[in-house]
């Protein structure tokens, strides 16, 4: 208050600041966001099979491993040896996983076994 008797008139509060920040803040959360495009991968499971004879491939993925039919490859080896498999008539791939068998590695090898033609893959456990 002041002595002469007449009130204070207060300032109107000015929007500026609160503008800036909440541009700031939308910069920062568009920033900070993952565009990344999530896909989606069809899983067949192991089931019964009906049909005539199949003749399966086992690839079993222990970890950083790839073993297809008791052999060790490496991922870059892989559709090579699918090819000649394929050639001996294999037309199923059962894929197993163990414990220490991240996603990402099962979804990088599922991926390339799914592009193969002719091939149906079933995942096991």
């Amino acid at each position: 208050m002041r002595l002469d008797g007449a009130e204070r008139r207060r300032n109107a509060l000015s929007m500026t600041s609160l503008i800036d920040v909440i541009f700031l803040l939308l910069l920062l959360f568009m920033l900070s966001s993952t565009f990344t495009r999530f896909g989606e991968i069809e899983l067949t499971s192991g089931g019964g099979m009906a049909g005539g004879p199949v003749m399966p491939v086992y690839l079993r993925l222990q970890g950083d491993r790839i073993v297809l039919n008791g052999e060790e490859l490496t991922f870059a080896g892989l559709p090579a040896a699918l090819d000649r498999q394929k050639q001996t008539g294999a037309d199923t791939i059962l894929v197993s996983l163990d414990d220490r068998t991240v996603s990402q590695r099962f979804i990088d090898v599922y991926s390339a076994l799914r592009a193969m033609p002719g091939i149906a893959v079933t995942v096991i456990r």
